[in-house]
């Protein structure tokens, strides 16, 4: 079991889309009905396994899932089936900011992420410097993060998330902001957790970023797994079946 990251087992997830929700009680009474919806399955019986020390990418057209399973991966949502295992501390890096409070500055919103992402204090202030260079907001960090921008707010997040030295990082599309040069250092951050035997598993639709990052990938479709191995020629499989639905 040593040489697995993360076992997906079986994994199903769905969502209610309501069609004409009462919005109140008066309105359930004065329409005499309940709420018309349907269910959504966003993963359909999902397995796999992330071997551990790689880059492992999710790749797929908009809607196949990629996000509702990251979000899985985060413990943010729950299957309805299956389950999903980690062998080892995990942090995630999903959407931009999420977790900073905006009328706290910089400084102040790296010991509150810092801490709800497990760290302690002293580990904090131990790694407060490294994290502000990695972002690159030295002047800005006593300002209120509400101030930053989008590309500076991400930026101070992902430095924070990797200074929490998990064995499993999980990524959302957060290469897509910032500048070449932080791109590169996000690369090079990859690179150095890969060759500490860390795991890193990340969502791009950037094909370019998971050909160069990852050497593992899961091809989704509309919440099915179409295929899961070595990146190469599972994004070949994914690009291919686009030029035929082309």
């Amino acid at each position: 079991m040593t040489d697995i990251a993360v076992r997906v087992d079986h994994v199903t997830k769905s969502f209610r889309m309501y069609h004409e929700r009462n919005q109140s009680l008066k309105s359930a009474i004065m329409r005499r009905r309940r709420s018309v919806y349907e269910d959504f399955l966003a993963l359909k019986d999902v397995s796999f396994d992330v071997p551990v020390g790689s880059t492992f990418g999710l790749i797929g057209s908009n809607g196949s899932g990629k996000s509702t399973l990251l979000k899985c991966l985060a413990n943010i949502y729950r299957p309805n089936q299956g389950s999903i295992t980690h062998f080892g501390k995990i942090a995630a890096m999903l959407e931009v900011g999420s977790g900073f409070h905006h009328e706290l500055s910089g400084r102040e919103n790296i010991f509150l992420n810092g801490s709800i992402l497990g760290m302690s204090r002293k580990e904090i202030t131990r790694k407060f410097d490294e994290i502000v260079a990695f972002s690159g907001v030295e002047q800005f960090i006593d300002q209120p993060v509400k101030n930053y921008s989008s590309g500076m707010y991400v930026r101070l997040g992902f430095a924070v998330a990797i200074n929490v030295e998990p064995d499993i990082l999980v990524v959302d599309e957060v290469l897509a902001v910032g500048d070449q040069e932080f791109q590169d250092k996000c690369y090079q951050k990859f690179r150095d957790l890969k060759a500490a035997g860390r795991t890193v598993i990340l969502v791009s639709h950037s094909m370019e970023t998971v050909q160069s990052m990852c050497d593992h990938a899961a091809w989704l479709s509309h919440g099915e797994l179409k295929a899961v191995g070595s990146a190469e020629p599972t994004i070949k499989s994914y690009l291919d079946s686009l030029s035929h639905d082309g």
